[in-house]
């Protein structure tokens, strides 16, 4: 059974190794550090107990304003399509509903079409593309959007 769980100092290996592996360029460890001591931030780790090393995915969700940008989203090659991101999406989505946000947006490469498809099952909808946004390698990003107000 898979848990989310708010992340910690003691996750931080963890998250930087399914970082290495999912993310590209990924962020360094200061940056993550930083990331989970900002008080605009939402930083969560999905858990699995059953497992060695538990956990097993990670998601950053900052608040921008009225809005709510996923900065994040990894989940562990060997545990991926088995629902953890779906987990750490709906936790996601719950907190900014909790702090009264009006959408969440995202960019993600136009290369993920794994990732696309997670984020249009959960209501992200793409609005437009940042051409050459991502390096290592060059790639355009296309931004999405998931509104939450009513």
């Amino acid at each position: 059974m898979v848990g989310i769980i708010p992340a910690t100092e003691n996750d931080m290996q963890r998250i930087l190794e399914i970082e290495q592996e999912a993310i590209s360029p990924p962020w360094t460890h200061g940056a993550l550090l930083g990331e989970m001591y900002k008080q605009d931030s939402y930083f969560v780790v999905a858990v699995d107990e059953r497992l060695s090393p538990a956990v097993i995915g990670f998601a950053i969700l900052r608040c921008v304003g009225d809005d709510g940008e996923l900065l994040q989203i990894a989940v562990d090659k060997a545990q991926r399509r088995e629902g953890a991101g779906d987990l750490l999406i709906m936790a996601a989505l719950e907190y900014a509903r909790e702090k009264a946000l009006n959408s969440v947006f995202l960019e993600v490469r136009r290369g993920n079409t794994a990732a696309v498809g997670l984020y249009k099952k959960h209501g992200f909808n793409s609005v437009r593309t940042r051409k050459d946004y991502y390096s290592d390698p060059v790639e355009d990003a296309v931004v999405m959007v998931k509104p939450l107000a009513d």
